[in-house]
C-alpha cells in the first residue's frame, strides 16, 4: 500500500503517466479478485465498505426493478447492513420477507420456497454470520430459487393471452384495493418482463467467508457478493461486490448505482478510488487464497482448543449456534455473568464482544440470538469470541487463566 500514499499518488481515472500507473494498481487487485472468487474481471466492484456494498446490492437492485411492488426476502440473522436496509426499503413500499431460522441458525428452507412468488426479485442470505459462525447452505438456497425460476419460466409460457391479460386485471385491482401510494406502479410489467427468469436473483454477504471458506461464485451459484478487506487481514475502509455479467454490467438495468457522478467502477460506484486501499485489499486476497485451507485448520484448531479448555474451566458454558465458521464461537454463560462481564473481559485485557463490531457500542442485545429463539436472560450474557491466524495456544492457556480468576 505505502508507495500509493506518495510516490505513486495519481489519479487512477486520469490518462496521464500517473494516473494510470495508479489505474494498474486498481486493475491488478481486480484480476486477483476475479481469479479468487472464479469471476470475471469486470463483475468486480470496489466500495468503501462491505456495508456500502450490501447497500448497493440491496437498494441498486430494488432501484434497477422497473415492474409492480418487489419483494426482497432476507434472513432474520443478517448483518444490519442488510437488515436494516431492507427494512428501509420498506417504508419506501418494498414488500419485505424475513426468514426464520432453527435453533443452530440455519434458513429454513422450506420457508424460502413459500415466500417465493412472481414479484420476488431479490433473495440476500450471507454465507457465515458473524456473530455466531453459522455457515449457511448457500448452494442449496441457490438451487431452490432456481428451481423457481425454471417452473415460473415453464409456466409464463403456457399462459394464453386471456388468462395473461386477467393476471393483469386482477393484479391492478389487487394494488388499488391497497391504495398503495408508493413509487412502485399498480401496473402488472409487460409478458416479456413478467417472464423473465432473471428474478429473483439472489445475493450473499461474504465477508466473513473470504478469509477460509470457498466463495466461488459458480459453485455456490449466486448473482452477486459482497466481500471486506478488514476480514481477511487486509486494510479497513475498502470492500467490494462481485456482480453477475449476464446482468450487462455496463449499463445494466438490472442494479442501479448508488453513488452517482463520475462513473467510476463501471458505472456503479462514483468517486476516485481508495488506491491504496484496493491495492492492500488485493495483496490480502491474494495471500489468503494461496493458505486459505492451512489457515482454516490452524484457526479452527485454535477455536476447539479454547473452547475444550473453556469447558472443563467452566462446565455451565454453552455454544450459541453451531459454530461451523473456524474463527467464531459463541458463547453463553450463566445469568450471573451478565452485561460487567464484558467490561470485566475488558479490564483483564481479553478482547470479546456481545454481537457485531457494527453495533456494540449501542450496547443493544443481540437480534442474531433473539432470532434463534433464545429467551432475553441468554441474549444478554451471551460472549463472542472470535480467532485468528495470529492466535497462539499460549495466548489461549492466558485467556483462560484470566476467565478463571474473574469467574
Amino acid at each position: 500500500m505505502l508507495p500509493y500514499f506518495s510516490e505513486k499518488y495519481g489519479n487512477p481515472g486520469s490518462l496521464h503517466s500517473f494516473g494510470q500507473e495508479a489505474m494498474a494498481a486498481v486493475d491488478a487487485a481486480r484480476e486477483v479478485f476475479a481469479r479468487s472468487i472464479g469471476a470475471e474481471f469486470r463483475e468486480v466492484i470496489f466500495t468503501g465498505s462491505a456495508t456500502e456494498a450490501n447497500n448497493l446490492a440491496l437498494r441498486g437492485i430494488v432501484r434497477g426493478y422497473g415492474g409492480p411492488t418487489p419483494k426482497v426476502i432476507v434472513s432474520a440473522i443478517e448483518h444490519e447492513s442488510v437488515l436494516d436496509t431492507a427494512h428501509e426499503l420498506e417504508r419506501d413500499g418494498v414488500e419485505v420477507v424475513v426468514l426464520p431460522v432453527d435453533k443452530k441458525g440455519v434458513v429454513d428452507l422450506k420457508k424460502l420456497e413459500e415466500a417465493l412468488d412472481e414479484r420476488t426479485i431479490l433473495v440476500s442470505v450471507m454465507y457465515v454470520n458473524n456473530e455466531i459462525g453459522t455457515i449457511q447452505p448457500i448452494k442449496k438456497i441457490s438451487s431452490v430459487i432456481e428451481k423457481f425460476k425454471e417452473e415460473k419460466l415453464v409456466s409464463k409460457k403456457s399462459v394464453s393471452e386471456s388468462e395473461r391479460a386477467g393476471f393483469e386485471r386482477s393484479e391492478r385491482a389487487r394494488a388499488r384495493a391497497k391504495g398503495r401510494t408508493s413509487r412502485w406502479p399498480s401496473e402488472t410489467p409487460s409478458f416479456r418482463e413478467a417472464s423473465f427468469p432473471s428474478y429473483p436473483l439472489f445475493h450473499t454477504d461474504a465477508a466473513q467467508a473470504l478469509m477460509y471458506l470457498d466463495c466461488d461464485v459458480e459453485k455456490l451459484g449466486v448473482d452477486l457478493m459482497t466481500l471486506s478487506g478488514q476480514k481477511v487481514y487486509g486494510p479497513k475502509g475498502v470492500g467490494a461486490l462481485y456482480v453477475n455479467s449476464k446482468f450487462e454490467i455496463q449499463n445494466s438495468k438490472f442494479l442501479s448505482p448508488q453513488v452517482t457522478g463520475g462513473g467510476q467502477e463501471f458505472g456503479f460506484r462514483s468517486g476516485t478510488e481508495n488506491t491504496p486501499a484496493v491495492a492492500g485489499f488485493g495483496k490480502a486476497v491474494e495471500l489468503a487464497y494461496a493458505s486459505r485451507n492451512k489457515n482454516a485448520k490452524y484457526v479452527g484448531d485454535a477455536k476447539n482448543y479454547f473452547w475444550k479448555k473453556l469447558k472443563a474451566a467452566y462446565k455451565k458454558a454453552e455454544i450459541n449456534g453451531n459454530a461451523d465458521a473456524p474463527h467464531i464461537l459463541n458463547v453463553y454463560f450463566p445469568s450471573e455473568f451478565t452485561g460487567d462481564f464484558l467490561v470485566q473481559l475488558d479490564q483483564a485485557g481479553i478482547a470479546a464482544s456481545a454481537g457485531s463490531a457494527c453495533s456494540a457500542r449501542a450496547f443493544t442485545p443481540s437480534h442474531v440470538l433473539h432470532a434463534l429463539g433464545f429467551p432475553e436472560e441468554r441474549v444478554r450474557g451471551s460472549v463472542r469470541f472470535s480467532f485468528g491466524i495470529t492466535t497462539t495456544r499460549k495466548e489461549i492457556d492466558e485467556v483462560i487463566r484470566r476467565i478463571k480468576k474473574i469467574v
